[in-house]
């Protein structure tokens, strides 16, 4: 489902929010959504969550399209593709000979962080900077941007640096980071923990599509699941005129903002920072970020973690439809968990869907819940075993004719305040989504899916379905590649770990990746749980074997499960 009114979705469909995590925020019973006005709101301290890609609003955190070595610029000088001399340099601080010294030899000016947007500013054990990268990787002489980056020292003996990326794509993780880091306290103590915002994201040249006042006119006017010709034309106008305005306000960036540019962005990040090799913790759409970084540069791999793993093997169609099954997956595991026929259930949800259609609820301060809306209130605690409470409490007061709580939620998971404001991460999730994917399917196709999607889930089908067709609609950039290019032979061990209840992420594709990273190289870790991810989920067997990895390089067994 994308919300079109926003821009949002998770690397195609739902994102992998790893932005609003509703459950314990690593483990230290503080649960801050991304979207609430206590985590957001002016002023407020600091106490998500993938994608995801995102608790997970992903939750969010999803994302779906790496980059490939040949992309329609070809391979930037210092970033060939496997075999090339530059692909795989011997290990050292330096991503190529070919890129300019002001590049690779640039001092990071480490100052207090200030407050970001939604966000108050960290403690004084935060160091904020701003990396120098080119816009245009094929010309690194060229027009440059500055990328934000954090960091916070290792509080015992220092290894190394630990860069993470906590998904969408569009997160924060200049925002983020300090949030998450009371949950990787043990990884702390050995590493400097560091994040960057990603191109086109927060501060570093922020896409900043439409302003709140068109996104709201569209949340109330635009059907995400058409059923007439009438709404079918509102719905691809208002894509074509999201995509238009990205253009008009991005620019010569918009086609640069590609998971394979901001991997590039990664390396020159790592040589920055003096480390031979890249550790990596990637989640939700930071693992197929993680993904294309092996694939460019699998010699400068050190260890990478890829946990709420994006399938690099589904297209844009096959993604909705995982997302679909996904999705149907955790609303059945909810209606189970309250011992009710998980068939019935999702039978007086998609009635009530259907009632919305033609007849929103009212839902407090002059607003109405919608259909699409609904949808996305859904989606919401479906990241979170954790929120399934607040799914049955919303549920219940749409049933009486209230849809303020489903509303709520779905208002959190759109980054909307009290106030009106709406967040920007949706409109860079979708300017980065339609850089990367190339895959432009039209109504008619998605139509002519519509009963597919409907028998995968009555739910969420449908609004997955119109998404393939309307999310890069008309987009005024064509896309880097269908799907992305993961294959790192010559990398080390690289940690995948699929949760089987991860609903924006499903289990499947951790397989996948595996597999595509190559004999040797992806090694699959297995949890039995719910949710969106697995780390700091509550098992210990999970963390103790990501731990164990990260700090003394201990590789599980390939398809080990933790129960």
């Amino acid at each position: 489902m994308t919300d079109t009114t926003s821009g949002r979705r998770g690397a195609r469909g739902f994102p992998s929010r790893e932005r609003g995590r509703e459950r314990d925020v690593r483990g230290t019973g503080a649960v801050r959504r991304y979207g609430d006005g206590a985590a957001r709101g002016r002023g407020a301290a600091l106490s998500r969550g993938a994608r995801g890609r995102r608790g997970v609003v992903a939750l969010l955190v999803l994302a779906v399209l790496g980059g490939c070595t040949s992309g329609s610029k070809g391979d930037p000088p210092g970033n060939a593709g496997p075999g090339s001399p530059s692909a795989s340099p011997a290990p050292s601080a330096s991503p190529s000979p070919e890129l300019p010294r002001a590049l690779t030899g640039q001092k990071l000016a480490w100052k207090k962080c200030g407050a970001t947007e939604g966000y108050a500013a960290p403690g004084r054990e935060w160091r904020c900077a701003q990396l120098t990268v080119p816009v245009d990787w094929a010309k690194p002489t060229g027009e440059t941007l500055r990328m934000a980056v954090i960091r916070g020292a290792a509080t015992g003996e220092r290894r190394g640096s630990l860069v993470f990326n906590f998904g969408g794509p569009g997160g924060s993780g200049v925002s983020l980071l300090p949030l998450f880091a009371p949950g990787y306290g043990t990884l702390h103590r050995a590493y400097d923990l560091v994040s960057f915002d990603p191109r086109g994201v927060g501060g570093s040249a922020r896409v900043d599509c439409r302003d709140d006042a068109a996104v709201a006119r569209a949340e109330r006017t635009v059907d995400l699941t058409p059923d007439t010709p009438a709404e079918e034309r509102a719905f691809l106008a208002d894509a074509s005129a999201f995509g238009k305005s990205c253009a008009r306000a991005t620019g010569a960036l918009l086609p640069e903002l590609t998971t394979a540019n901001t991997a590039r962005d990664l390396d020159l990040l790592r040589t920055v920072l003096g480390e031979a090799k890249l550790d990596y913790f990637g989640v939700s759409y930071g693992t197929e970020l993680g993904g294309t970084y092996a694939h460019l540069f699998p010699r400068h791999v050190g260890r990478m973690v890829l946990d709420a793993v994006v399938d690099p093997a589904a297209g844009t169609v096959e993604h909705a439809k995982g997302q679909a099954r996904g999705f149907q997956r955790a609303l059945n595991a909810y209606f189970r968990s309250l011992d009710e026929d998980p068939k019935a259930g999702t039978a007086k949800v998609a009635a009530l869907l259907k009632d919305l259609d033609a007849h929103p609820l009212p839902a407090g301060k002059g607003r109405e819940l919608t259909e699409s809306l609904a949808v996305t209130g859904l989606v919401s605690p479906l990241y979170s075993e954790g929120s399934w409470p607040q799914l049955t409490r919303a549920l219940d007061a749409a049933g009486a004719g209230d849809g303020g709580p489903l509303l709520a939620l779905a208002d959190s998971y759109n980054d909307r305040t009290p106030d009106g404001h709406y967040g920007k991460q949706a409109q860079a999730q979708r300017a980065i989504s339609c850089a990367d994917d190339s895959t432009r399917p039209t109504a008619a196709q998605a139509r002519a899916r519509l009963a597919e999607f409907r028998a995968i889930s009555p739910v969420f089908g449908p609004f997955l379905g119109w998404d393939t067709a309307g999310w890069c609609h008309d987009w005024p950039t064509k896309g880097d590649r269908t799907t992305p290019e993961v294959s790192a032979p010559g990398a080390p061990p690289i940690l995948v770990v699929g949760n089987t209840g991860d609903p924006a992420t499903p289990f499947e594709g951790a397989a996948r990746m595996a597999g595509e990273l190559g004999k040797g190289v992806g090694v699959e870790l297995i949890w039995h749980g719910e949710g969106h991810g697995a780390y700091g989920s509550g098992s210990e067997c999970v963390d103790g074997a990501v731990d164990a990895y990260l700090l003394r390089g201990n590789v599980p067994r390939a398809g080990k499960e933790c129960r």
